[in-house]
């Protein structure tokens, strides 16, 4: 009998029948076929094989365990052998898990920013940091658990090999939900909230309101994987404005008063209160506006390692108060930072409406147009419409809680399968989301292997049985996410749950489960590369071809029918995403590249396109590309949005930028953007266009000991203030962009 065995990290230690005798009898106990006595038996014929087979070498564990395998599979324990063949698979795949995780340690601990992928798969996080290095430790442990511990093998296997994508992954073991759109009127309303370390009350001035508003978003944040909005700014920090003003002219009346020994003001002099009142309030509103912007861009979530991802809607409260706030707010990202930096957030957003802002006779008519001019500045607002169809149907005049809002960088949660929720932007997010690779399919079933000689015309019926096993696996992974997210309680979100910010928590207990408040969430499939699909299935991209244009749109017409399927058969708001993809944009397509080698116009570069887009590389006019993409926006009802992009400075042609805007709204886009170049000369501060190397301000040459020149740029609906942050797919994706042109 043998005396010792050769452990797989290369240990020699006494050999013990007694462990196969374990294993075996783990095997039979789990499929009942046997008894222990029985394992015993099967053991000793183990030992015998093996003393056969090797001699008197020293044998190893796996030879060990092929013989257990071979001995059981020559038995008439056919299901114990298939138990214990996936015992043993699940045990080498908690193996990989764990090298894989020393792996990424040692990059995580050894290498800096701009030498690993794995370093920059955020942008939003400074991995060089020591507090950055701890959130990814974090990151990938929580990743390698959730993979051999929590999801069921076929969505592991499904995400490491690349058919999907599992997005936030390392939070699936918290039981967090992505995002929340956050109504603070609702939490003044209630005399105010606490964040775990003393109460907060209602405020009392515009400076309290704004400050307060960066503390939600903060503290929601600390208890999210995702991103945090308020999608009625205006009209939640309206009532602060309007104390303040009543506060000014109380003190204004008091103090002009005093003058005339305390004798009442009359009519002339009341309206000079009444004026320094309002002058008073539009300073306090800017300088509150102000620190908001420098709060959001400062203050840190997660640990200290990030700046919360926030956003903010506006634009439709016509009241004095409400326009003074998106008057003031715009003209303090207009500013910008204490050197003329741009935000990097929040990611604001002005809310399109005919009736309210959008004609020259409409009340907020002059805050539309400052929107523009400052996008044209600082990249930001984007511009949602509410008058797109799809929005437009929940639409009720006065009710801000009917009118559309986004997370900023594209996630949109409005309809539902509840009627409570319906309709409603409130207390509500996404739970969480998973990205099928659209590429792949389309490679599997295309023209595009048919430079392997296997195919000369797409096999359509193919494709689509494939897109629907993908998109089902999608589905029933992210059931099985919402299950183990329903079963958390309100202790676990303290300021989320606890302080009633998400619809109808409030009602519940601490010791509550979740289930029946997340599911007014939603849960979304997402898709990218449909341009690279299309291109392995008939050779050419939408903005190439009406064919292509034709198959797009049955392609995600498929995928959303499928959704509201799913939403339907498990009575939860299911939805499409067009994803907003960052690493994944890369991901993807090293793992294909790897399977298929280089495909031309699919896999021969270093990203896949984003979502539906046209290819950032393909010359296109604005107004093409927008008529290409529009109907894709009726489709994707979690999320959406289309950029152009501009040459030169913009903000010098405002009457151009109008005419996109309005192109896009009238064209049923729900989202869009404008992007152009904004750089930025840190020594002397100007910002604007810088074409070359040289500053046009101070003629300042960037380079040769001198610092370099910021280049803002927008990655995904975000923006990024240094490149050196992106990862390589993501560099290499912005280096192939092309202007469109009119």
């Amino acid at each position: 009998m043998f005396k010792s065995i050769k452990k797989r990290d290369g240990r020699i230690v006494d050999f013990n029948e007694s462990n196969i005798t374990s294993a075996i009898a783990k095997a039979g106990q789990s499929t009942g076929e046997y008894d222990l006595r029985s394992a015993e038996t099967l053991a000793d014929r183990v030992v015998k094989h093996a003393e056969k087979e090797l001699g008197k070498s020293i044998p190893t564990v796996e030879q060990i365990q092929d013989i257990v395998e071979n001995i059981l599979m020559n038995s008439s324990h056919k299901k114990s052998a298939k138990a214990y063949i996936l015992y043993r698979n699940e045990r080498e795949r908690i193996r990989n898990s764990k090298a894989r995780l020393m792996t990424r340690y040692q990059i995580i601990t050894g290498t800096m920013a701009n030498e690993h992928d794995l370093k920059r798969s955020n942008a939003n996080i400074d991995g060089d940091t020591a507090m950055g290095k701890m959130l990814q430790f974090g990151a990938e442990g929580a990743k390698e658990f959730a993979k051999a511990f929590l999801l069921k093998p076929e969505y592991s296997n499904a995400h490491e090999s690349g058919d999907i994508h599992i997005h936030d992954l390392d939070f699936l073991p918290t039981g967090t939900l992505t995002c929340c759109q956050t109504d603070p009127l609702e939490l003044f309303a209630s005399g105010g909230f606490s964040t775990g370390h003393g109460f907060l009350r209602t405020p009392n001035s515009i400076g309290s309101y704004c400050a307060l508003a960066a503390i939600i978003l903060q503290a929601n944040q600390n208890e999210m994987h995702g991103g945090q909005s308020i999608p009625n700014f205006d009209y939640a920090m309206a009532e602060g404005v309007r104390k303040t003003y009543k506060k000014n002219l109380a003190q204004n009346i008091a103090k002009f008063s005093r003058f005339k020994n305390n004798k009442a003001l009359n009519k002339e002099e009341t309206k000079l209160a009444e004026a320094e009142a309002i002058a008073d309030t539009k300073t306090q509103t800017y300088q509150a506006m102000e620190g908001l912007v420098h709060n959001l861009n400062t203050m840190h979530s997660r640990a200290g390692a990030q700046v919360p991802f926030t956003s903010l809607n506006f634009g439709t409260d016509t009241t004095p108060e409400g326009q003074l706030v998106t008057e003031q707010f715009l003209l303090a990202a207009e500013a910008g930072l204490g050197k003329s930096e741009t935000p990097i957030f929040p990611i604001s957003i002005f809310k399109v409406k005919e009736g309210i802002n959008y004609n020259p006779k409409d009340p907020n008519y002059y805050l539309f147009k400052l929107a523009m001019r400052v996008s044209s500045k600082r990249l930001f607002p984007n511009f949602v419409f509410i008058d797109a169809p799809f929005n437009l149907q929940y639409y009720k005049k006065g009710d801000y809680k009917s009118e559309v809002a986004t997370m900023g960088c594209r996630t949109r949660v409005f309809s539902s399968i509840f009627p409570e929720s319906d309709g409603r932007i409130t207390g509500r997010g996404n739970c969480s989301f998973t990205t099928i690779n659209l590429p792949r399919i389309a490679i599997n079933h295309g023209i595009a292997k048919s430079e392997q000689g296997e195919r000369s015309e797409a096999d359509f019926d193919g494709f689509y049985k494939e897109l629907e096993e993908k998109l089902t696996l999608a589905a029933e992974q992210l059931l099985e996410r919402f299950n183990f997210q329903a079963e958390k309680t309100v202790k676990n979100f303290p300021f989320l749950m606890g302080q009633g910010v998400w619809i109808n928590s409030g009602n519940l207990k601490q010791n509550s489960k979740l289930k029946d408040v997340i599911k007014h969430g939603t849960l979304s499939i997402g898709f990218i590369g449909l341009a690279e699909a299309l291109v392995a299935l008939i050779g050419k991209h939408h903005g190439e071809s009406e064919e292509a244009q034709k198959l797009g749109l049955e392609i995600v017409k498929f995928m959303r029918n499928l959704t509201d399927k799913f939403a339907k058969k498990y009575r939860l708001n299911y939805s499409l995403l067009a994803t907003p993809a960052e690493g994944l944009a890369g991901r993807f397509t090293r793992l294909d590249t790897k399977a298929y080698g280089k495909i031309k116009g699919v896999t021969d570069k270093e990203f896949y396109t984003n979502s539906f887009h046209v290819p950032v590389f393909y010359k296109i006019s604005i107004h093409n590309k927008i008529d290409i993409e529009a109907p894709y926006h009726a489709l994707c009802n979690a999320g959406h949005i289309t950029y152009v992009e501009t040459d030169g400075d913009i903000g010098k042609n405002l009457e151009a930028f109008e005419s996109i805007i309005r192109y896009m709204k009238d064209s049923g886009v729900g989202y869009g953007s404008v992007n152009h170049p904004v750089d930025r000369d840190p020594v002397c501060g100007f910002s604007g266009v810088i074409d070359g190397h040289v500053c046009p301000a101070c003629g300042r040459e960037e380079g040769k000991g001198e610092p370099k020149f910021e280049r803002l740029r927008r990655i995904t609906g975000y923006l990024v203030g240094s490149l050196d942050r992106w990862n390589d797919a993501k560099k290499a994706e912005e280096k192939a962009r092309v202007k469109h042109y009119d």
